[in-house]
């Protein structure tokens, strides 16, 4: 075998001094705080019978989509979940990605065009941020959640934009801007102010574009996200939800208008070069999202957990540690790449999947226990695993 590189030996020899090596690890049987499973449904029999039934049903056998989407792979059982998830969440269409990766770095690549802007929070998703390094539009990043700082750079980025005494812009950007944020951070929890968000837009001519990965299956009366919880999803140029994680299979979706879809069909590589999803993958996407609909107990015990558990961080004096949050993914920091990981450990060997997140996936200095809340937790583990930390950090 050809010998291994020597500059590529020395990135890995860098990160394993720095404690930041990444590694594939084991599957458990500990106590679940870790996955994206929000509400179960990737370990859900009910789900798996009824995709399998709908498959038998409609007589489909196939065990791949054959090719892209735009030669052989375009099966029937497309369209009518695209169609199902348009009307699940008041969008004039939908269309699937392979995955959430795959969505965002096929819309941020391909949507702005040269001389474009996009300006994105700087803790937007690695996903997104790949994309817009393959845009040829001119992007800028605005610090976390800091709407105040967007303004000035909305400002300094058009010379041309005045405003009136009512602070209302009189011209419009010549160019396209296009503003993106994610309704839940993936690392942090937090939400950013949406109304807020959109009245900028407005008022600054922006295209916005949501990430919703996180709030599909949290918030809503359906779990349909923050946006339409909010009854702001027509107040939005795209929104982008995936399936890995509240609906617990795979895929992703970019809703928006026709011409959207159209476009994206035309123009993103990571759309037109793939072999689509196969059969059983599409009717799983379409039956998580018909259990969805039905389980709003399911939905209503994860949102019982989360308020439980900041509960009890309060009661054992650990909130000053964590990061405001009100959704399922509770983040507490503890720099050090060193530390965090012995932390993680303790839980481990204790029986509860906590998982350090490392430097540099987050800032230096970021470094956290990242604990994902889910409906099949119980209170009796929120409670010992919460306990347990606060013995181990203080």
């Amino acid at each position: 075998m050809k010998q291994f590189p020597k500059s590529l030996q020395l990135k890995l020899q860098q990160r394993e001094q720095n404690s930041a090596l990444r590694k594939l690890p084991l599957s458990n049987n500990l106590i679940d705080f870790s996955s994206n499973d929000y509400l179960g449904f990737a370990k859900s029999e009910t789900i798996f019978n009824q995709t399998h039934q709908y498959l038998i049903d409609n007589n489909i056998k196939a065990n791949g989509a054959t090719g892209s989407r735009l030669l052989s792979g375009n099966h029937n059982l497309y369209q009518i979940t695209e169609d199902y998830i348009a009307n699940f969440h008041q969008s004039e269409t939908a269309l699937i990605f392979n995955s959430g990766y795959d969505a965002n770095v096929g819309f941020f690549s391909s949507v702005p065009q040269r001389n474009d802007i996009i300006l994105f929070d700087e803790l937007c998703h690695a996903s997104i941020r790949d994309g817009i390094q393959m845009s040829t539009a001119k992007s800028y990043k605005f610090q976390h959640n800091n709407f105040e700082e967007l303004e000035k750079l909305l400002i300094k980025l058009n010379p041309i934009l005045k405003t009136n005494s009512q602070t209302e812009p009189v011209e419009v950007f010549s160019n396209e801007i296009y503003l993106v944020t994610e309704s839940v951070f993936s690392m942090d929890g937090d939400a950013p102010n949406l109304e807020e968000l959109i009245n900028l837009c407005e008022k600054y001519n922006c295209n916005l574009v949501i990430d919703e990965a996180h709030a599909l299956g949290v918030y809503g009366n359906s779990g349909e996200g923050l946006l339409q919880s909010l009854g702001l999803q027509d107040k939005v140029f795209a929104r982008i939800i995936t399936f890995g994680k509240g609906l617990g299979c795979h895929g992703a979706a970019i809703l928006g208008s026709n011409q959207l879809k159209n476009y994206l069909v035309n123009f993103a590589r990571s759309f037109i070069y793939t072999t689509g999803l196969s059969p059983h993958s599409v009717a799983t996407i379409l039956m998580a999202y018909q259990h969805l609909k039905e389980k709003k107990e399911t939905l209503q015990q994860l949102r019982n957990n989360i308020q439980f558990f900041n509960q009890q961080k309060l009661q054992f004096g650990l909130k000053p540690l964590f990061v405001y949050s009100k959704s399922a993914i509770q983040s507490a920091i503890i720099p050090g790449n060193e530390k965090v990981k012995t932390i993680a450990s303790q839980l481990q060997e204790n029986g509860f999947d906590v998982k350090p997140i490392l430097s540099p996936t987050v800032p230096e200095g970021q470094e956290r226990l990242r604990f994902c809340l889910h409906s099949y937790n119980s209170e009796k583990e929120i409670t010992d695993v919460l306990q347990l930390l606060s013995t181990f950090v203080f």
